[in-house]
């Protein structure tokens, strides 16, 4: 089965919005996990918009299935990483101003930068995983960085998906294909929804985990959030 991790960063933006504590960003991720979830993933950006880095902190006791913490490894975010130990630590390339990820790493490029990263990591027992575009090219360079897998970057295939365009998966079950031959572990995340992700899943061979949160957050408004976690989970298995 394909893991579920849920990104609890709409839950902080909501509780930013208006201060103090509700809804409370721990309570939140006990719950999500006690209604199924196999992990908890958290991007803070360098302005806390919403997941504070203290917030990562604080999430470490509690979360007992998997955690992972996503960003631009920028110094305040390694050392953030290197403090809490996740389970897995996710390399995004986001401008500081980015309203949300919008690409891929050139792992070509940055080649040189992403093993050290890796190395640093691997040295503290952490899992890496590195967010790509679904190009064959980037998978092959994600390869040669040491990474432990790559997290493909979905949002293409959610906008071509609603315009009811389901061969957009294919690109994502090459790139996975590539990266089994490679063996490199695959992730997915980004406007995946409960519309998109069976068929998302059905298609993309050895998907290991799917990180989810603003599509989960707003579907759980009209739905609830028990009973939409069980709903992913039914698509996934």
């Amino acid at each position: 089965m394909t893991k579920l991790s849920v990104n609890i960063n709409k839950i902080a933006t909501l509780r930013n919005a208006r201060g103090g504590n509700v809804p409370d960003v721990l309570k939140a991720a006990a719950d999500i996990q006690k209604f199924g979830a196999n992990g908890i993933t958290v991007h803070p950006r360098p302005d806390e918009r919403h997941i504070r880095y203290q917030d990562a902190r604080e999430l470490r006791p509690v979360v007992y299935t998997e955690f992972n913490i996503e960003g631009n490894p920028d110094r305040r975010f390694i050392d953030l990483v290197l403090e809490v130990k996740p389970d897995q630590v996710t390399l995004v390339p986001d401008a500081p101003d980015a309203i949300t990820s919008n690409a891929g790493w050139d792992t070509v490029k940055h080649r040189s930068h992403l093993q050290d990263l890796i190395v640093l990591f691997r040295e503290h027992q952490i899992r890496t995983s590195i967010f790509v575009d679904p190009i064959p090219a980037m998978i092959e360079g994600a390869a040669e960085t040491g990474t432990d897998r790559i997290e493909l970057y979905t949002e293409a295939f959610a906008h071509q998906f609603a315009l009811r365009n389901p061969d957009a998966v294919k690109p994502y079950a090459e790139a996975a294909a590539i990266a089994a031959q490679l063996n490199l572990g695959v992730n997915a995340g980004h406007d995946l929804s409960l519309d998109n992700i069976a068929h998302f899943k059905q298609h993309v061979p050895g998907l290991l985990e799917v990180s989810i949160g603003h599509a989960l957050i707003a579907e759980s408004l009209y739905l609830g959030l028990e009973n939409v976690i069980q709903m992913y989970l039914h698509r996934l298995s």
